[in-house]
């Protein structure tokens, strides 16, 4: 009993020892334990490295544990540190605001009436560089609101040098304002390449060339995309090519440019039509083609009473007019009795008529369906404008404008070509019938004078 209890003993301290062995490998790899002893001395051995490396591993963990204390300790020392600061740069800060609101209260103290002076000067100065920026002086005379510029934005008192540029600027801007002055000044053409001209300047009022207006774009001069008319042009040219003693009559814009600014904006008439678009020219074509056709007609009913008239004075009848062409139907009839000579009449009457009523009805027909046509470009615009509301709103009015354009060119051509159709019919229509009235008299005297003679 006693061999067994000691044989299970070694198994259990030998299987032991082989897992301390496959666990530390590296401590028995040069000899392995053989015996019940060499066992329990390995067993012992790796016991005491064991504990040294865990005693090692607690005093190294003291040590870093000790280390991270300390640096907590100090970045909590210097928080605090830095806290003390803050509390000393705050009521320092508070300090010196105190400090220079006193300072400030003793200059509001000690300049008196002459700070409010010179806040009149800084806003003297402001405006008058906001003036000198949009005057056409400033193109023969740029960079004079450099200075009345900082002079506005200066927190300091200005000094007596800037408040005699000041002064000074104003007196120039005011002698400049009633000159006529001829300089070179850079102008941007209408290709956008700049060159050196010759430019005359009335006042701040318009600035020219031989070759058209002026505008101020940002201190620079350009060309007007279009020049006025009415002989603007010529005007100015006039002004500029003048020399000596004397007057001479110009053209100057008081509103500073935007008069001229607008003739940019202003369509021509060729701009004018094409507006109304598709309809208006169609317009235009159906008034061209009636006023042709009505003057021709009345061209010709005039020289057709021309001819009538001359007939009336004399006996011989011609082929060339109506009346001789009645007077040969009653030379070829007279021998008719009378009924049948007045049915022979009225028939060279009833066939001549309608040539002289011939492309009246065209013109008549034109006159109507002209303003007709601009009724419907006056409604298709408006669908337009009706569309770019829907599409757009009504918040920029421009885009409605091309709508709105085409509804008003279109009515305005409608009743244009209208009214010179209607004038040109009732002329030609009044001529016709006056020429019809004479031939049935005429035809009616000579049935009538046979008939006087016979009694």
């Amino acid at each position: 009993m006693m061999n067994k209890h000691i044989r299970g003993l070694v198994i259990a301290v030998l299987i032991a020892g082989l897992a301390i062995v496959g666990l530390a490998p590296n401590s028995f790899a040069s000899a392995q334990p053989q015996t019940i002893e060499e066992v329990l001395q390995a067993m012992q051995s790796e016991r005491r490295e064991v504990t040294r490396q865990n005693q090692e591993r607690e005093e190294r963990f003291r040590r870093e544990q000790a280390t991270q204390e300390e640096e907590l300790r100090r970045l909590r020392r210097q928080v605090t540190e830095a806290e003390q600061e803050a509390s000393r740069l705050e009521s320092l800060r508070n300090q010196l605001d105190r400090e220079l609101e006193e300072l400030r209260a003793t200059l509001a103290e000690r300049q008196g009436e002459f700070g409010e002076l010179f806040g009149v000067a800084r806003a003297a100065a402001a405006d008058l560089n906001e003036n000198l920026a949009d005057s056409l002086i400033s193109t023969q005379l740029p960079g004079r609101g450099d200075d009345l510029s900082r002079m506005a934005r200066s927190a300091s008192l200005p000094t007596i040098e800037e408040l005699e540029y000041l002064w000074f600027t104003m007196l120039q801007e005011a002698g400049e304002q009633g000159k006529v002055v001829r300089f070179e000044a850079p102008v941007i053409r209408g290709d956008n390449q700049s060159v050196r001209e010759s430019v005359v300047r009335i006042g701040p009022f318009t600035a020219f060339t031989d070759q058209g207006f002026l505008v101020d774009r940002d201190g620079t001069l350009r060309y007007l995309v279009r020049q006025p008319g009415g002989g603007a042009v010529r005007a100015a040219r006039s002004v500029y090519n003048f020399e000596g003693p004397g007057v001479t009559r110009g053209l100057i814009d008081p509103s500073l440019g935007t008069l001229l600014g607008m003739v940019v904006e202003t369509p021509n008439l060729q701009e004018r039509i094409a507006q109304g678009r598709g309809i208006g020219y169609a317009i235009i074509v159906v008034a061209s083609f009636g006023i042709l056709v009505a003057l021709y007609r009345w061209l010709m009913l005039t020289l057709t009473s021309m001819k009538v008239r001359r007939q009336m004075r004399s006996s011989t009848p011609s082929s060339n007019n109506p009346l001789g062409r009645i007077m040969m139907a009653y030379e070829e009839n007279r021998s008719e009795d009378l009924e049948t000579l007045q049915m022979r009449l009225d028939d060279a009457v009833l066939r001549e008529l309608p040539k002289l009523e011939s492309g009246l009805n065209i013109v008549k027909v034109l006159a109507a369906v002209a303003p007709l046509m601009g009724l419907l470009g006056t409604v298709i615009g408006m669908i337009v404008t009706f569309h770019a509301i829907t599409l757009f709103g009504t918040g920029d009015p421009r885009l409605m404008a091309g709508g709105i354009s085409q509804a008003l060119v279109t009515t305005v051509l409608g009743l244009i070509a209208a009214i010179p159709l209607l004038l040109l019919h009732a002329f030609a229509s009044g001529t016709a019938r006056r020429l019809g009235q004479v031939l049935e008299q005429q035809s009616v005297s000579l049935v009538a004078e046979p008939e006087d003679q016979n009694r």
